[in-house]
């Protein structure tokens, strides 16, 4: 296999800030350690301080994203996987549920509604690249998708689908929040992680509840046994303390002083507009740069479907695509080696069940100068992992 054409030469400017995986993401802009310096360590997870935080943050989660007064927002442990777990588990049975499946996420959520949940279930699947077949939805009854699918870089368009959808709607909106306008009034579970939009980290989840899944809390018995760290029922009803603020379980509160100063952040930079911006101008450097490059191309079929957070590559030039999926794989992963060995690049190979490529993260907190500055190490890192994948006798 031939090497590209005029092959690049290595660039002299690299990105100021080369992380730009997918979760957890880049951190704000100018941020350090001594972020967390007033954090509450060391004291109860009951106490004035570390409930005040803990409400602060809440309530600057409703502001910055704009939800409804009479939606509840609380947190979970295990991330957006145990929020997301959380509702499926307290409020799916009643009602058939179907679940978008057009991605790693989607494809779990899927798995544990039939698997283990064992639902009247039925999966509107897609392979990666694509949505389901939007007017297969049922409106009667429940459904389970993610916004922004973060292995695929596929997002849903628009709500136009979930106008007068009966059942409850739950969402995956873990790369979605922060970055995308969420018709609030039209979902009834929202979930996310502040490690993925606001480079916040890992292991605390927020869940968003609608006065309808608030009801059905109360009027629904699943008779499934409940572990503690997903319990949102006491009595029999929901548990107006848990729905409230309090803290299921203890949490980190190094944790909670980074979400304070990420959405300290987001307000100063102007709030969720702002934030938006900030992803869509991340994202034009990168649209443009694939436009003018025959080697790459989006997994997105479909400009409306494009992700402009998690934004998911694959190999579009004929003698790559030739070769073997585990040899592109491969290429791939070269890629990824030799950026990071550069230090201009961190995390941007694609995910392991997604068409072999990259993954380069957009997200709000990352800049677009940053972005523009990459596009040259990409060009520079593939021809100098195809040519190594060539002296091994490999393409």
């Amino acid at each position: 296999m031939p090497l590209p054409a005029n092959a690049p030469q290595k660039p002299a400017r690299a990105p100021e800030r080369p992380w730009f995986a997918s979760g957890p993401t880049s951190k704000r802009p100018g941020w350090s350690v001594e972020a967390l310096s007033g954090a509450p360590v060391g004291r109860s997870n009951r106490s004035k301080a570390t409930v005040g935080r803990l409400n602060q943050a809440l309530d600057l989660t409703r502001s910055v994203l704009g939800i409804p007064e009479d939606y509840k927002v609380l947190m979970m442990p295990g991330s957006d996987t145990g929020a997301f777990e959380a509702a499926m588990w307290n409020l799916l049975g009643p009602r058939k549920v179907q679940l978008m499946a057009f991605e790693s996420f989607g494809q779990l959520w899927a798995d544990d509604a039939v698997k283990h949940l064992k639902l009247d279930a039925e999966v509107l699947d897609a392979p990666y690249g694509q949505l389901p077949d939007l007017s297969r939805i049922d409106p009667k009854a429940d459904l389970v998708f993610p916004w922004n699918g973060t292995t695929s870089g596929v997002r849903v368009p628009d709500a136009g689908f979930l106008k007068g959808h009966e059942g409850l709607v739950l969402c995956d909106a873990t790369s979605a929040a922060f970055c995308m306008e969420l018709p609030w009034r039209l979902l009834d579970v929202a979930t996310f992680s502040f490690q993925k939009a606001l480079g916040g980290e890992a292991g605390i989840g927020v869940l968003v509840l609608s006065p309808r899944a608030v009801e059905r809390l109360n009027t629904f018995d699943s008779g499934r046994p409940m572990p503690k760290i997903m319990r949102l029922k006491a009595k029999g009803q929901a548990d107006e303390k848990i729905l409230g603020g309090d803290a299921i379980n203890t949490f980190s509160f190094l944790i909670i002083e980074d979400y304070l100063d990420a959405l300290r952040w987001a307000i100063r930079e102007g709030g969720l507009e702002a934030l938006m911006a900030r992803c869509d101008r991340a994202f034009a450097e990168i649209e443009e740069w694939v436009e003018r490059t025959a080697w790459v191309d989006f997994v997105a079929e479909r400009p409306e479907w494009r992700s402009n957070t998690s934004v998911c590559l694959k190999f579009v030039d004929p003698a790559v695509v030739a070769l073997a999926p585990e040899v592109q794989a491969k290429l791939a992963s070269k890629v990824g080696s030799v950026l990071e060995a550069e230090g201009v690049a961190y995390d941007v190979v694609g995910y392991r069940n997604a068409p072999p490529g990259l993954r380069v993260w957009c997200g709000c907190t990352v800049d677009a100068d940053d972005i523009l500055a990459l596009t040259a190490w990409l060009d520079w890192g593939y021809a100098q992992a195809l040519a190594a994948l060539q002296a091994e006798g490999v393409a």
